[in-house]
């Protein structure tokens, strides 16, 4: 797929859907398998109220007790934070449901270009650690993750263009591409973001899998970010790895 004549703009990953509406439900992951209910227990369901009144979803992951990191595309007027999720529509004793009361986008974050796509959430209150619930460790600055490494990422985006999803937490494994996988994303930098997800095959992070993350051995590499509109891979991932800074120093002022 890296051999395209015009170059490609971001198609951002969030799943929006009118407010209300009887069809307001997430999907899954394309060409995934369901998760065993709540083996990654650092995952957050997102629902997102935009400026406009309509009601969009993403993906997220607890870092700390209080704090969610996902995308900034994902920002809202208001957003709920789901824990201990694994259908999305059959609430279980497992959950825990938040507001946020503070959204920290990326000072540089570009809507049109859709770089510096990242944005951690502050929790109305501390969430319980329990066996649903847990944090997901984040890699130091110089933890710069190399292509060719296989990684997962789980999700409750769009199983297809058309397809609906069983709202069920999916998971599918993806490779990390050489940067030349991505070059005719318009925007894409190495430095900044990953590229993922093998062009010969149909696995795909897709709509309302924005913001989840990208685990490589345990560690949470990548938060998806923006791909195809026809799904196709690769996707681009933001690297954790490089904003590392950031998100200390936001952590350390709340």
């Amino acid at each position: 797929m890296g051999c395209f004549s015009e170059k490609m703009h971001p198609f951002p990953l969030l799943l929006l859907v009118i407010l209300l509406s009887p069809l307001a439900e997430a999907g899954e992951i394309i060409a995934g398998t369901e998760c065993r209910p709540h083996s990654r227990p650092y995952m957050a369901h997102l629902e997102i109220v935009t400026p406009e009144g309509h009601l969009a979803h993403c993906g997220g992951f607890l870092i700390r007790r209080d704090f969610v990191l996902t995308a900034a595309h994902c920002a809202g007027s208001s957003i709920t934070v789901i824990l201990g999720a694994h259908n999305i529509n059959e609430e279980e004793d497992t959950w825990q449901k938040y507001k946020v009361v503070k959204q920290f986008p990326h000072r540089k974050y570009n809507s049109l270009t859709i770089d510096n796509d990242i944005m951690l959430l502050k929790l109305e209150k501390r969430a319980s650690l329990t066996p649903a619930v847990g944090v997901l460790p984040l890699p130091s600055r110089f933890n710069f993750v190399p292509p060719g490494r296989m990684c997962r990422v789980a999700g409750w985006g769009k199983t297809g263009l058309d397809e609906p999803g069983s709202d069920t937490l999916q998971e599918v494994k993806l490779r990390l591409m050489a940067p030349q996988a991505c070059s005719h994303f318009k925007y894409f930098n190495h430095n900044q973001q990953l590229c993922v997800g093998n062009p010969k095959k149909t696995k795909s992070a897709f709509k309302g899998d924005s913001g989840g993350p990208l685990l490589c051995a345990g560690v949470a590499q990548g938060i998806v970010s923006y791909g195809r509109p026809d799904a196709k891979p690769p996707a681009v991932f933001t690297r954790i790895s490089f904003y590392r800074p950031w998100i200390n120093q936001v952590l350390k002022k709340n």
